[in-house]
């Protein structure tokens, strides 16, 4: 195979797997803040341990995810040496000094408060160990931060300067700010806030399946089903945006989503068709008529671009086209779950003891549906800039190495050999931790709480 195309295979492998665990840290740290504050400003004595030892068991997830999220980012970020040594060469000054400010600002706050929020509690003081939980959750939305403006950039670059066929940073603020930051900043906290919020669901509704499942769980859920009834919709107001952005400076990834081949007024919205590179056409489209014209430009006679205006400067389409429905179909599906599940919990006032199990189930069912449409979504972003690697600029095939194709095919095997068993250890440490129940005699005895009757008569309720 091409040696392009190996590496290519293998940066999207390992960014398919990194992806993955800061999806859910991103967000997740915000949510330990929010079990820690609700602990501290409970006045009920039952409410004090449901919060806190939903606290405690979520910290043992989000060290676990951040750990694999690091490991993951350190092998990735080898690779802009080793696959593709061009890229540094050419805007080395752009990307370097980016990726630095992330690891000075966000991964040292990160791991320097982690410690404190994992193994602090008791040891110091309780406004301390709370700040010390808001520090290391502001640190990974600043990871998120810099990282976002880097891929930002390389998709609409700006405030830069080429002088012997180096990129130089002509204004930084431009650059960190460029016209697509702020879309996909909003968009991927957003996605990361789902994410979080549908494995808050699903481990919970696992827990009561199994009948391990303590107060708390239900504490978790409901937090979990309002965050994602709120997140999505706000989710489709901001991939709007991020949309109309992207067809403003980015058209030909628009069209490729789209399966636009020709430049059209009133182009349908495709619902099914299976794109064709060598006839540069869509079979079996079935579509609503107009309706990718009136999301777009808002008019139904709108006009947008098609492929045929990009000659040989266009991704391939059959990808970007159906991970731009998988990321769609799966948000639809995000969003009727969480709001049946609300209704369904309201009206049922507030008690999951009388939810049924089949909505428990799909509870479960759901608990990685963020990782879908979160990695759905990377791939329309990633593959719809090519073929270049920073848009209209350098093309990748340009600045990849020229290492023997059968290295990467080796390293590539084993990459995926690893992360596939890393990520099944991954889900199945959260099953542990999700089935081993927190109770342990005097757990709570240094908070001054009780663990009385009342506990387990609402332990018995979820049984």
């Amino acid at each position: 195979m091409d040696v392009v195309v190996l590496a290519r295979i293998q940066f999207a492998a390992n960014i398919t797997f990194h992806i993955l665990f800061p999806s859910i840290s991103i967000a997740l740290g915000w949510v330990l803040l929010f079990f820690r504050l609700k602990h501290l400003r409970a006045t009920d004595p039952q409410q004090k341990v449901d919060w806190l030892r939903a606290y405690r068991l979520w910290t043992k997830i989000f060290a676990l995810t951040f750990a694999l999220g690091v490991v993951s980012g350190v092998t990735m970020s080898f690779q802009f040496g080793t696959n593709w040594p061009g890229y540094m060469e050419r805007v080395g000054n752009i990307a370097g000094p980016l990726l630095g400010y992330e690891v000075l600002t966000a991964f040292f706050l990160e791991a320097g408060f982690l410690g404190v929020m994992l193994f602090g509690h008791r040891r110091v003081g309780e406004m301390i160990h709370l700040g010390s939980t808001f520090l290391v959750a502001f640190g990974t939305m600043l990871s998120a931060f810099w990282i976002l403006a880097l891929n930002s950039w390389m998709q609409t670059p700006a405030g830069y300067e080429i002088i012997d066929g180096q990129f130089h940073a002509r204004n930084w603020l431009e650059i960190i700010f460029n016209p697509s930051f702020p879309y996909r900043f909003v968009h991927m906290m957003l996605a990361s806030a789902l994410t979080c919020a549908f494995l808050l669901i699903g481990i919970s509704a696992w827990q009561i399946l199994k009948g391990v499942a303590m107060a708390s769980a239900s504490r978790v859920l409901r937090t979990g089903l309002i965050l994602a009834s709120l997140a999505m919709p706000a989710q489709i107001v901001a991939g709007d945006l991020h949309g109309l952005n992207t067809l403003k400076h980015q058209p030909q990834k628009v069209a490729a989503m789209e399966g636009v081949w020709e430049t059209t007024r009133g182009a349908p919205l495709l619902l099914f068709a299976i794109p064709d590179d060598a006839t540069r056409s869509n079979r079996f489209e079935l579509g609503v008529p107009k309706l990718a014209s009136l999301i777009l430009r808002h008019d139904a006679d709108g006009e947008i671009k098609g492929l045929n205006e990009f000659p040989s400067a266009h991704p391939p389409v059959f990808p970007v086209f159906w991970c731009f429905r998988i990321m769609v179909g799966t948000g639809i599906l995000m969003l009727l779950v969480a709001w049946i599940g609300l209704w369904r919990h309201w009206r049922d006032r507030w008690d999951f003891a009388r939810m049924p199990r089949p909505m428990l189930k799909l509870f479960a069912a759901m608990t990685f549906s963020g990782w879908v449409a979160t990695i759905a979504g990377w791939y329309v972003t990633e593959i719809g800039r090519q073929p270049f690697i920073v848009a209209g600029l350098i093309r990748t095939s340009d600045v990849a190495s020229r290492v023997p194709s059968s290295s990467i095919a080796v390293t590539l095997s084993i990459y995926i050999a690893v992360y596939l068993a890393l990520l099944v250890a991954y889900v199945g440490v959260l099953k542990h931790m999700s089935e081993t129940s927190e109770k342990k005699p005097g757990m709570f005895a240094s908070e001054g709480l009780a663990e009385g009757p009342r506990e387990y008569q609402r332990q018995e309720e979820f049984v």
